[in-house]
């Protein structure tokens, strides 16, 4: 998937050599993963069974790096015709007595991203991500990217190329909130770190290893939309 990207309130994306922050891009903190596991996990639940669902941002998602940051203003993930991906495991697997429930999910795209400088950037994302979630207070999820799984480039002031899980899937941490009413489930991504690798000339930050990661998405019922995403025992 591609998105191309315009400047529109601009923050910061490359400065002075240090940016290109939005490489943290789901970058839904190294290789470590947010869920439980072992023996001693709770159980969990994915409700309802065999749904299909979608993700999509809620305010903004930020990327820094260092004092470096950037935002975008759109991001989502659907559900695709054949794919499987974003959709509750049919039962019984949507339950686990002992850890979390997995669900593949289609590559998010991201959209509409500021900066600071006026650089034309394109962002593609590939491969089928995965999301986690354990039961438990609170809920907590797991986001994965698939190697070389998200990719962005900028051409103008600085051309560079930014890898996100350059040499091995990614996964980063989050926590899962249950909706209630008309308020959908949601999962938040707080100061996650995503490996990267960055490549290019003059005022690329080609020693960042790393960038940080934050944002909401809510998680909305597409197979029957009165009803909840929700995780239990």
């Amino acid at each position: 998937m591609t998105s191309h990207i315009t400047p529109r309130r601009h923050r910061a994306l490359l400065a002075a050599g240090a940016g290109l922050a939005v490489t943290a891009a789901l970058t839904l903190s190294g290789t470590g993963t947010a869920s439980a596991r072992g023996a001693d996990a709770a159980s969990t639940t994915v409700r309802p069974a065999g749904h299909s669902f979608t993700a999509s941002l809620n305010g903004e998602a930020s990327f820094k790096a260092g004092s470096v940051t950037a935002s975008c203003a759109a991001s989502s993930s659907e559900p695709s015709a054949g794919s499987g991906n974003n959709k509750v495991p049919d039962a019984p697997a949507n339950s686990n007595a002992s850890g979390p429930v997995t669900s593949g999910i289609n590559a998010p795209t991201y959209s509409d991203c500021s900066s600071s400088l006026p650089v034309d950037v394109k962002v593609t994302t590939s491969g089928t991500w995965t999301v986690s979630m354990q039961n438990g207070s609170p809920i907590t999820a797991s986001l994965t990217i698939p190697t070389g799984g998200f990719v962005l480039k900028s051409s103008g002031l600085a051309n560079c190329t930014i890898t996100a899980a350059p040499d091995a899937p990614v996964t980063f941490p989050a926590t899962f909130t249950n909706g209630s009413g008309s308020t959908p489930s949601r999962i938040t991504v707080a100061d996650a770190e995503v490996a990267v690798k960055v490549t290019g000339g003059f005022g690329c930050p080609t020693a960042a290893t790393t960038s940080v990661f934050n944002a909401v998405y809510d998680v909305k019922d597409v197979t029957d939309p009165a009803a909840l995403i929700t995780v239990g025992d």
